[in-house]
Parts: C-alpha cells; structure tokens; sequence
C-alpha cells in the first residue's frame, strides 16, 4: 500500500530538483574557473557543460513527473 500522498511525492521530487541545482550551480562556477585560466582545458569545459546538459534533463523529467502527479 502507497502511503504517500501526491503532495509527499512532489515534496520528495522537489528536494531532489534542489540538490540537481546545487549541483549544477556547482558545474557552472567550476566553467567559470576553468575558463578564467591562461589556458583554459578544452576536455574539462565540455565535460563540464555535457553534465549540467545532463542535469538539465534530469530536471525536465522531475518537472515532467510532478505534472503526472498533478494531474
């Protein structure tokens, strides 16, 4: 038996888009950082951007599940 309520499950949802934020804010000063050197590594800046693209699609299918709830 499911006890959580739709409200529990968007509340739950919700963290886990807070904890992708930190996350990808944490990815979008490291950008910064590694493009404020000299000689920036090509290698780190487009692993860095694929994974806030990553993040940034975890959050749409977050954002897609709480819709499913809502409705």
């Amino acid at each position: 038996m499911n006890t959580l309520t739709n409200e529990d499950k968007i509340s739950v949802i919700n963290q886990h888009k807070r904890n992708i934020e930190y996350s990808k804010y944490n990815l979008q000063v490291s950008l910064i950082e590694e493009n404020a050197v000299s000689v920036p590594n090509t290698e780190a800046i487009s692993s860095l951007n694929e994974q806030i693209a990553d993040l940034d699609s975890k959050l749409s299918a977050l954002d897609a599940e709480i819709n499913s709830i809502s409705q």
